[in-house]
């Protein structure tokens, strides 16, 4: 299911106010968004719950608001220094903004920010904070996809960006303030996407209840190929029993294949009508698989019964 998180509340009470709305015990969410962040959060419900680690890596993409001129301890509106005077935002164009944003393009290294749940020796990053207590952060590297500006009003600036796993945004937002030399901080955000998973197809928790009421939610939950989109095996009913044993796949328990892919690739084992019965690895192309007799062809993941 798709939810438009609300800002005023953490995933986590958002996934809890859904068990409670649907009474379902299993029921957990793919991606973390701050509590003042708002938008998409994938929940998966009930057997679902089995492709959350898989969801999780999904790229993600945010609009964001930084504002210039100020830093943050916590890299957003919670932790600004308000004592100390502003610095000037730059008095410069959208397109010469543009040229700023493109220098985070591509894989590069992230700083955690010191106020996370990033855990350092055993305990989460922000309990270090609190404490007042210094600790080195962790460096992760990442990946920007795209990063677009949007709009600027001075002193706010306003830009979409797609990401991997593992971008914090709020961090994103201090260094930009960095190389502008004038400070900056998160002041709004809000997730658009989860891989191909639109915001706009997304409901609200409210719109969650009147649907359960209704007894017509079930008409806004995803299949495991609307959320997955991944390419897939198609194997022989007589297969399908020795997927739950884990057993390896041969040519002659392939039926045909979904979509093309590559050594390496996340795939599908699927039934021959299309039901996913696993997730895992292939190890040989989509193009050689019929000859595959003596090589694995079929790594498992996990199994979806």
């Amino acid at each position: 299911m798709l939810l438009n998180k609300r800002p005023d509340i953490s995933s986590h009470q958002a996934v809890l106010e859904i068990r409670h709305i649907i009474r379902q015990r299993r029921v957990g969410h793919t991606g973390t968004l701050d509590p003042k962040a708002q938008g998409l959060v994938v929940v998966c419900i009930g057997r679902a719950t089995k492709i959350v680690q898989f969801v999780s890596d999904f790229d993600k993409t945010y609009e964001a608001e930084i504002t210039l001129g100020r830093t943050s301890s916590t890299f957003d509106s919670e932790g600004v220094i308000k004592d100390t005077m502003p610095k000037s935002a730059p008095k410069i164009s959208l397109i010469e903004f543009q040229s700023i944003l493109n220098s985070f393009l591509g894989r590069i290294e992230q700083r955690v920010p010191a106020h996370s749940a990033v855990r350092v020796n055993g305990n989460r990053l922000y309990e270090f904070a609190r404490a007042g207590q210094e600790v080195e952060l962790p460096i992760r590297a990442i990946e920007i996809k795209l990063i677009e500006a949007l709009e600027y009003d001075l002193p706010k600036l306003r830009f979409r960006v797609t990401c991997s796993k593992g971008t914090y945004i709020r961090s994103l937002a201090n260094d930009i303030g960095d190389k502008l030399e004038c400070g900056a901080y998160l002041s709004n955000l809000k997730r658009t996407a989860v891989g191909n998973l639109k915001l706009e197809d997304a409901l609200k928790i409210s719109e969650v209840e009147a649907l359960h009421e209704k007894r017509r939610l079930i008409d806004r939950l995803l299949s495991f190929d609307d959320v997955l989109n991944f390419s897939g095996i198609l194997v022989s009913d007589e297969f399908r029993a020795r997927v739950l044993d884990g057993l390896d796949l041969k040519p002659a328990d392939i039926l045909g294949t979904q979509g093309e892919f590559a050594e390496g690739d996340r795939i599908l084992l699927k039934d021959q009508e299309g039901t996913p019965l696993a997730i895992g690895r292939a190890e040989v192309d989509s193009s050689r698989i019929r000859q595959a007799e003596k090589d694995k062809i079929f790594t498992y993941s996990r199994v979806l019964n």
